[in-house]
């Protein structure tokens, strides 16, 4: 592979349906050999602290990401290069000692919540798509996954929403808005906005080549 891949940067708020998106192009650009990389698996590793500390965790400022390895990685994929990503345990707080191996291709996928908030990696995104979703439709989604998949509970979730996620999502988020190429209006339900991205998508790889 000569030419620089294609990275399409997917954000929105959480529970928007950006993964929702993110997956529907990897199907519709299967031909292309897509990945798909999010920036969740790039928590930072807190296995130095207490439980009772880790659990304290604000998953939804950008602090708790380690952007640095983030960017560091998609610049090894744009050169041709594999890597080797974390995988976060939600239950433990922190990183757990496995890695998933990717090899580079023609068109990354990056998903997260503050993707779009560090400069570093708004610079690297040739595409960038805002996936911007009702905040009750989000939050029932959010509630259904920290239960469901993530082994919190209802009462947990709920707090964690009011004294993090959404004063978070107000001051990290939203404002990020602005920086997108690309608006999809309800998530993964709007099929003929992700038409329009993926028939985008490819028009920038066929160029490409």
């Amino acid at each position: 592979m000569t030419n620089k891949p294609l990275i399409i940067g997917i954000t929105g708020g959480s529970g928007s349906g950006k993964t929702t998106v993110s997956r529907a192009l990897l199907t519709r650009l299967a031909t292309h050999h897509p990945v798909l990389l999010q920036q969740d698996s790039y928590y930072r590793d807190q296995s130095d602290k207490p439980m009772a500390e880790r659990i304290k965790t604000n998953y939804d400022h950008p602090d708790s990401l380690e952007n640095d390895l983030f960017v560091a990685d998609l610049e090894r994929l744009m050169r041709n290069q594999a890597i080797d990503v974390p995988v976060y345990d939600y239950e433990q707080h922190t990183r757990s000692n496995q890695t998933v191996h990717v090899q580079p291709t023609g068109v990354i996928i990056v998903d997260g919540v503050l993707l779009f908030n560090d400069v570093n990696v708004r610079n690297l995104l040739d595409l960038k798509v805002y996936v911007d979703t009702d905040d009750d439709i989000r939050f029932i989604r959010r509630l259904q996954r920290d239960t469901h998949e993530r082994g919190r509970t209802v009462e947990g979730v709920i707090e964690q929403y009011l004294a993090t996620v959404k004063p978070m999502h107000n001051q990290f988020v939203e404002p990020t808005k602005r920086y997108a190429d690309i608006i999809v209006p309800e998530g993964g339900q709007n099929f003929i906005a992700i038409d329009m991205l993926m028939n985008q998508a490819l028009a920038i790889v066929n160029n490409n080549q």
